[in-house]
């Protein structure tokens, strides 16, 4: 099957039960774009919050709203705002049977604190230990309590003044098909056991799915996408292959073409690896918490062929060579604090020779610690260079984040078109494809990123001043 898009819902399945994004599905995406394969999400959350995640993940769109929102990180694709009259009347409606009901904008869930707070971690992590009996209790004690915690907002017809997207309504499944019999130009989907998300008729995540494929140039047999709730049940009926997670419900264990492993499972990897979309191998690499160590991981698998998934030292000449990649790349830092003066450069450079037998007198005076091994030393002594490489940025005031991603970029972008590194037959050094400078260079996207970042301080500091 050639798949083109692959789709996820978010709670339950990109996420895990502690809202966390698997470090093994962040590697999948990576490897799914690498593919040619484009990720997206479907979800019943807003644009404001599924814009982070876009970024973080490289997502290439979103279907937010349940179809109501498409957006791409450069434009809206789609937009389908609920009509003011039949906002008013749910509204109306809401306050005549003291139901507690949230709206949707493009820039957040605006309305019920109880609406907000189910939406919460926290609130996920009751939901989850709670019995499904017990998911009346919204609608007794336990909304009650929350209710005098977070009120709900006296004012809500003012904010359909903006437009509206979808209506957040506390509600049980066994109350939901008689409170929509008084909006028939309306219609409900449910991802939990204490709310209803409506929306205009018509409308749905695999209809959105749709629009989106319209401008990407798939159709919905090119589709994978993965679910956990009722919600999903059209979209993985729809498309091309529906995935059901482990810890879906009943409903869409029937309908999904394929059952993987739950969502704290690394099942969106595992069922990936199966249709041979990646390339997955559980537990075989180690995937660290920090997503930059990841990135340069992949950069070292593509380039030597394999990782080093076991502690090893580094053997003296191992050390050496990488100690002195460390030091041009120092060298070029005081060339740059030099402004190219070369006396400038001359005097630094001999300062920093003279830095180094210090530190070596230093080092050798010092009695060796009893019981450290090797591996030890090594680690503590690159963690001491991070460490004072985030602290130059500190010092700079500059965030790294964006420019790690544009130099990773430039660095994976050294891969020819047959998926593979190419290196110099004499020096050994890796080369670069004829469009390398054009396509990838990162030196005019780091002084872009540089000036946005001045730019923004510049207008923090003339906000405080204004406000002084």
């Amino acid at each position: 099957m050639n798949i083109k898009a692959v789709f996820f819902d978010l709670d339950g399945t990109l996420f895990t039960s502690t809202r966390n994004v698997a470090a093994t599905t962040k590697r999948a995406i990576v490897e799914l774009h690498k593919n040619k394969i484009l990720v997206g999400v479907a979800t019943g959350r807003g644009p404001a919050f599924v814009l982070p995640l876009m970024e973080t993940l490289g997502l290439d769109f979103a279907v937010t709203y349940n179809g109501q929102y498409i957006f791409t990180p450069d434009a809206v694709i789609s937009t389908s705002p609920i009509d003011k009259k039949t906002l008013r009347d749910v509204i109306e409606f809401s306050r005549r049977h003291g139901r507690d009901v949230s709206l949707g904008m493009a820039n957040g869930v605006h309305g019920s604190g109880l609406v907000k707070f189910g939406e919460t971690r926290t609130a996920q992590v009751i939901a989850s230990i709670l019995p499904q009996k017990m998911s009346g209790l919204t609608k007794s004690g336990f909304k009650n309590v929350i209710r005098k915690i977070k009120p709900q907002s006296k004012n809500l017809a003012d904010n359909i003044r903006q437009p509206v997207y979808q209506v957040i309504m506390v509600a049980t499944s066994d109350e939901t098909d008689d409170i929509m019999d008084n909006f028939p130009e309306l219609q409900a989907t449910r991802s939990n056991a204490y709310s209803a998300d409506l929306i205009t008729k018509g409308n749905s995540k695999l209809k959105g799915i749709e629009k989106v494929g319209r401008k990407f140039g798939f159709d919905l047999s090119q589709v994978m996408a993965f679910g956990d709730s009722d919600n999903d049940l059209e979209m993985l009926s729809g498309v091309g292959l529906g995935i059901g997670m482990g810890n879906a419900t009943p409903a869409i264990k029937r309908v999904a073409s394929y059952i993987t492993d739950n969502n704290n499972s690394d099942g969106i990897a595992k069922a990936l690896s199966h249709f041979g979309l990646i390339n997955f191998k559980h537990a075989a690499s180690f995937i660290s918490k920090d997503d930059n160590f990841n990135k340069v991981k992949e950069f070292h698998r593509v380039m030597d062929g394999k990782t080093q998934e076991m502690p090893r030292v580094f053997l003296p000449e191992e050390a050496s060579n990488r100690a002195g990649f460390k030091v041009e790349e120092i060298v070029e830092f005081l060339f740059a604090a030099a402004n190219a003066n070369v006396p400038v450069f001359d005097e630094l450079t001999e300062n920093l020779h003279e830095s180094i037998d210090k530190a070596a007198s230093k080092v050798k005076a010092k009695p060796i610690p009893e019981g450290e091994n090797a591996l030890t030393g090594e680690v503590d002594a690159l963690l001491d260079l991070l460490y004072f490489t985030y602290g130059s940025f500190a010092l700079m005031g500059v965030d790294p984040h964006a420019i790690f991603k544009a130099v990773h970029q430039a660095n994976m972008g050294k891969i020819f078109p047959d998926g593979q590194p190419h290196f110099d037959p004499v020096t050994h050094k890796v080369m670069k494809p004829d469009n390398w400078e054009a396509d990838f260079a990162p030196e005019g996207k780091i002084e872009a990123e540089l000036e946005r970042q001045i730019r923004v301080a510049m207008s923090k500091l003339s906000k405080a001043k204004d406000e002084q």
